[in-house]
């Protein structure tokens, strides 16, 4: 008979390396709590709609690592990939919005059918912040604090703050749109997967690793200089805030994250203690997600960390 194992990518955590995720979890409430963030907890299960609307249909997430399947009953179900989406769902479809502000968290599993390596899994653990209903950059640089809190309650170091923004979808469509035309001028210089992602999503080959597309994509053209003005005025309050907090930070231009519900504001903790996956907290702001879902137009930000990358960390 075949010994049996845990699926590949999906990790058993024994009682040695809980006392960690302990140490972790007990650090991020005593912060979370202090902030004034309320738990909110949704099923792992979703209909597969709601990544496909809200993710992106051209998405690396939605194109090859969703696990879904057709239940008995003929529904497409979907393990989530992430939390945004369905704090999303759960805010609409329990009549949260309605004018109302909400600042909630969760923590849980989160599900991709990825190649498995060092801080990559397909079973992997999240810790997720939403502030939901505030329009001003001021909490934009609350979660940026809160996750700085973080880190200095555990006493983390190799950590850096990243930030960038996207402007309104309008600024993002000027930029794309003469982003895809240089693409086209170097397309013998893209891979096979920037070139499958040249027609659908062009920002996202910015975020290319490949070696011999690096010099090509540091001459693309930069999203600041297609930005709106009041984008512009909302990120350089943001950067006024951050520099009264003395919160250090870089502005990343290439920073544009990979899910298309982003806009203006994205964020991005990395650190170079991990090898290649070096972001251990991605966030941003996405302005038309509820109003795409079907709820009443309402701002909101949020920001999701790696559980299990933290814990390498520590």
């Amino acid at each position: 008979m075949a010994k049996l194992q845990a699926i590949r990518g999906m990790n058993d955590i024994l009682p040695a390396q809980t006392s960690t995720w302990q140490v972790l979890e007990a650090a991020f409430h005593r912060v979370v709590n202090r902030f004034g963030y309320q738990e909110i907890r949704f099923p792992v299960l979703e209909q597969t709609q709601l990544f496909k609307r809200s993710i992106g249909e051209v998405t690396d997430i939605v194109e090859k690592e969703m696990y879904s399947f057709e239940d008995k009953g003929g529904e497409r179900l979907t393990l989530r990939p992430e939390a945004t989406a369905g704090i999303v769902r759960a805010a609409i479809s329990n009549g949260m919005l309605r004018g109302a502000r909400h600042k909630l968290w969760c923590v849980g599993p989160m599900f991709r059918h990825e190649k498995p390596q060092k801080g990559r899994f397909r079973q992997f653990h999240q810790i997720d912040v939403e502030a939901i209903g505030f329009a001003g950059p001021d909490i934009d640089a609350e979660l940026i604090a809160l996750s700085n809190a973080f880190w200095q309650r555990l006493g983390l170091t190799r950590v850096a703050l990243q930030i960038n923004s996207l402007g309104t979808a309008e600024a993002r469509r000027a930029y794309r749109a003469q982003l895809t035309d240089y693409f086209r001028v170097h397309y013998d210089t893209l891979d096979e997967d920037s070139r499958r992602r040249l027609e659908g999503n062009p920002l996202r080959i910015l975020d290319s690793k490949n070696p011999a597309m690096q010099s090509m994509i540091a001459a693309a053209p930069t999203l600041p200089d297609y930005l709106d003005p009041e984008s512009k005025d909302h990120f350089a309050e943001l950067r006024a805030m951050l520099d009264s907090l003395g919160i250090a930070y870089t502005v990343n231009p290439r920073l544009v994250r990979g899910l298309d519900y982003y806009s203006r504001t994205v964020f991005e903790w990395v650190t170079d203690a991990l090898g290649a996956q070096d972001a251990v907290c991605s966030g941003g702001r996405y302005d038309g997600l509820i109003s795409q879902l079907g709820g009443e137009a309402t701002p909101a930000i949020g920001f999701a960390m790696g559980v299990e990358r933290v814990v390498a960390l520590i």
